[in-house]
Formats: C-alpha cells, structure tokens, sequence
C-alpha cells in the first residue's frame, strides 16, 4: 500500500480490507484522502462508522474529489460526522 504508515496486522478482515481500499483508490488525491484517515483511525471505529466507511468507499473517486474540493455539494446521506472527520484529516 503505497503511502500508508500503519501495519495491518493487528486489524481484522473487514478493517485491513477498508484500509487497503483508502489507499488503492485509483488517484493519488483521494488515496491520501482517505488513506491517511484510515491509518489515523481504521482501528478506532465502530460498526456502524465501518458501513459509512464501506459506503463512501464505494463512490467513485471523481465525485468524492469534487466533494473533497467543494466543486459539487456532499450529498445528505454522505454528509455525516465520519464524513467531516475525513475532511477535517485533511488538515492534520
């Protein structure tokens, strides 16, 4: 996983599965995105941060750029706290 500075080995399928996904997004934007978030905090999350998680990984990278960006608004049922907390890693 390139870029990435967390091991996986202490993680659990689903967890290892989701932080291999952050990093091979497809865009070098969206894998530091999203794979720094994962390595901050794939093992803090809870079950239902995971689905969130699992969901916005499905979106393509092209829209969540342009949401990551603020070309396009964050539709509701994305706009969640986990969302936020993804944009606000951006930062850090």
């Amino acid at each position: 996983m390139t870029g990435t500075t967390r091991s996986s080995h202490d993680l659990d399928p689903r967890r290892r599965r989701a932080l291999v996904r952050s990093w091979r997004r497809g865009t070098r934007e969206m894998d530091l995105v999203l794979g720094g978030f994962a390595d901050a905090e794939i093992d803090r999350l809870r079950d239902q941060e995971m689905d969130e998680l699992e969901t916005i990984l499905d979106v393509p990278d092209t829209q969540l750029f342009k949401w990551v960006t603020g070309e396009t608004p964050v539709p509701s049922e994305y706009d969640t706290p986990l969302w936020r907390r993804i944009l606000a890693s951006r930062s850090r």
